[in-house]
């Protein structure tokens, strides 16, 4: 495709190709040249980087990454659009790979050696255990997210809030949430029954990684959210480290009543000293 796709073209190009949107997939493409300019803004995409796409359809925000100077990884797991974009981009600043990207996120590409951003379009379904898959490894510089609403509500909520969680606990450790750009339903093929929102994320200065230890302990917590830490402290079994941060809370005035939705994003952040 020369230019971005419109509607008519994407229509086009999938039925020539034999091609469809699979729902299994979480696939909507984005037909609205304005919103894959604003990706590469919110990503303060320059020439010479090195971004991993993952999800890149039909590959049109894949061209102006290309055309921007990018090397690209483009990781796709649909194998005939896969094989669509095998045939239709052929550049040697771009790395095709035909996979899920929630098997091994960055493993499997060069880029997970340098300093990278990544450029994703996530089905709800898999937007978490991705991203806490890519919390785990070599932290890109940048990420520009295109989650719906709701995902979106969950990575950026802050603490006494419904949607605040474990993935909003490790991805606010660890990135600032530079800006938000709301899309409209309008702006895909087929049309989503929900909302969207660009999210774009900048790594800290001095990020924090919590190791599989500390998650497990938070997560723990947070099936029981709704319960006091008094509760949670009496019935949960919780490694010592962990104990101990939850006891020092509660020794430093936290209240035992205080449910672990309530605690402070800071008080959250601290737990990685214990290990």
């Amino acid at each position: 495709m020369e230019a971005y796709p419109t509607l008519k073209i994407v229509k086009a190009v999938l039925e020539e190709h034999g091609l469809a949107p699979k729902k299994r997939l979480g696939q909507n493409f984005l037909i609205d040249a304005n919103i894959a300019r604003k990706s590469l803004q919110l990503g303060h995409i320059e020439k010479a980087d090195t971004v991993v796409e993952i999800g890149p359809g039909l590959g049109a925000l894949t061209q102006l990454l290309l055309e921007a100077g990018c090397a690209v990884f483009a990781v796709e797991k649909d194998a005939g659009l896969f094989h669509y974009l095998e045939s239709m981009l052929k550049q040697d600043r771009l790395q095709l790979m035909h996979g899920d990207a929630m098997n091994c996120p960055l493993a499997s590409c060069d880029a997970a050696e340098r300093d990278f951003k990544i450029v994703a379009n996530l089905p709800y379904a898999i937007s978490t255990p991705w991203l806490d898959a890519v919390l785990v490894g070599q932290l890109p510089s940048r990420m520009v997210l295109m989650l719906q609403k709701e995902a979106a509500d969950r990575f950026m909520a802050s603490a006494g809030t419904r949607y605040f969680g474990p993935i909003s606990i490790f991805l606010k450790a660890a990135y600032n949430v530079e800006a938000t750009h709301t899309v409209g339903s309008q702006c895909f093929y087929p049309k989503p029954e929900v909302g969207s929102v660009l999210l774009s994320l900048k790594l800290k200065d001095r990020p924090i990684v919590y190791p599989s230890t500390i998650k497990e302990g938070v997560r723990t917590i947070f099936r029981k959210r709704r319960k006091q830490i008094s509760s949670i402290l009496a019935k949960e079994t919780l490694s010592e480290k962990f104990q101990a941060w939850l006891d020092e809370l509660v020794t430093g005035g936290l209240s035992p009543e205080t449910r672990p939705e309530a605690i402070k994003e800071d008080d959250w952040q601290r737990l990685a000293d214990y290990y």
